[in-house]
């Protein structure tokens, strides 16, 4: 046992010393792929499919091991040809993580709005959806973040201007020009109005969801931005973030979104994760 022993330490002290930096750096940043992917996998339609292909494999495996030669050769062709197929069938999720990785805008545009500044802004928009939401008038408002919407900007009318619960309103007022399409928020400016989203491409959506709410999710499938949505069927309020969308929100919850919104995203998310990170590393604690 002392000779077993003695050779354990020996093994683990040689893979031990023959680490060195760049391999943690390379296994860590594996780790982090593996770690995106499973969770597309696991937000996407790809679940069940994995599932499948991963059947596959063994079937592939447990044919080639008997020597069942027949099915093992239809098998490796069906996953030749699976491959293929996962890219047709993943195409929008995939083109959607490429956008987002390659979002045109670095610089967020929250940086140099301050507290104060931040909760006079949000209270505007909070006064604006809430009394949207007792009147039923419909409204659709975009708050851009680090992805641009530039493009979206110039499907409507800019009009970069000063942020007012009451200029919100005349916005979506029924009747006026720019009702119909979406506001777009850039920083501490009502940016744009009037403009066209693209519709989610979801098909599993609650029929009770029309054009307004399909259009506010289809802007956060291919963008980050942040969505609140105003029913003027029901003045309920809603949230679209990731593709996703909460219902049933009130004054309160449209506030502590927006504020975490404004206050959040004018510092670096990534130095602040990497320093928490190295903190821990380190043995600090929070306080």
């Amino acid at each position: 046992m002392d000779w077993l022993s003695d050779n354990m330490k020996d093994i683990m002290y040689n893979i031990a010393s023959g680490i060195g930096f760049i391999d943690i750096i390379d296994i860590l940043l594996v780790a982090f792929v593996i770690y995106k992917l499973l969770g597309f996998i696991r937000e996407s339609r790809a679940e069940q499919l994995v599932q499948g292909l991963l059947l596959m494999v063994v079937a592939t495996w447990l044919s080639g091991l008997f020597h069942l030669y027949a099915l093992n050769w239809i098998l490796q062709g069906a996953m030749k040809l699976g491959l293929i197929a996962l890219v047709v069938v993943f195409q929008p999720e995939l083109r959607r993580a490429l956008e987002r990785m390659g979002r045109g805008k670095w610089v967020p545009a929250f940086r140099q709005i301050n507290k104060n500044e931040a909760k006079d802004i949000v209270s505007q928009f909070v006064r604006a959806i809430e009394s949207a939401s007792r009147t039923k008038l419909g409204m659709l408002i975009v708050f851009e973040r680090q992805t641009s919407l530039t493009d979206i900007c110039e499907t409507g009318t800019i009009i970069n201007a000063n942020i007012n619960a009451e200029i919100i309103g005349n916005i979506f007022y029924e009747g006026a020009p720019l009702h119909d399409g979406a506001a777009i928020v850039r920083g501490r400016k009502l940016y744009a109005a009037g403009c066209v989203l693209p519709l989610t491409e979801n098909k599993n959506l609650s029929t009770d969801l029309g054009t307004r709410h399909r259009a506010g999710i289809g802007i956060t499938e291919k963008s980050d931005a942040l969505v609140f949505i105003v029913s003027e069927e029901t003045g309920i309020i809603s949230m679209a973030r990731d593709g996703n969308i909460t219902r049933y929100l009130d004054g309160k919850s449209v506030e502590k979104e927006l504020l975490q919104m404004y206050l959040n995203d004018g510092e670096d998310r990534a130095l602040k994760n990497v320093k928490k990170a190295m903190d821990k590393v380190g043995g600090k604690k929070d306080v």
